[in-house]
């Protein structure tokens, strides 16, 4: 769970365009895998091999601008997210549904204003 690098790219602009970001890595490091995706920002795992480390800082310093990514990050793999992967794996949690735990609060007192001297 924990050989290799997470990269982190984070696309500029007021409507982020990931989809070219997703196609080039894909063609380009067809080993990685996308694990997180939000409104501008990519997080892929990358495995580890020889060179991987100089061809992913050659290929996306080359390819930056082109591609509107504003900054990115390579860094080992932490421990927290080999817990968090291997968590995922162990108890099904892409697959699992969702589960409600509602808060009952019939029982509690509406707000009072302080009053202040």
């Amino acid at each position: 769970f924990g050989d290799g690098y997470t990269v982190i790219l984070r696309v500029g602009g007021s409507s982020p365009a990931l989809k070219p970001v997703e196609d080039f890595v894909q063609q380009t490091f067809s080993d990685s895998i996308l694990k997180e995706k939000h409104h501008n920002t990519l997080q892929y795992q990358f495995p580890y091999t020889q060179g991987a480390l100089a061809s992913i800082f050659s290929q996306f310093t080359s390819n930056q601008h082109r591609l509107g990514v504003e900054d990115y990050s390579v860094s080992q793999t932490t421990l927290d997210q080999v817990f968090v992967n291997f968590a995922r794996h162990q108890h099904g949690e892409e697959d699992s549904p969702s589960y409600s735990n509602p808060v009952d609060i019939t029982d509690e007192l509406p707000l009072r204003p302080l009053q202040t001297s």
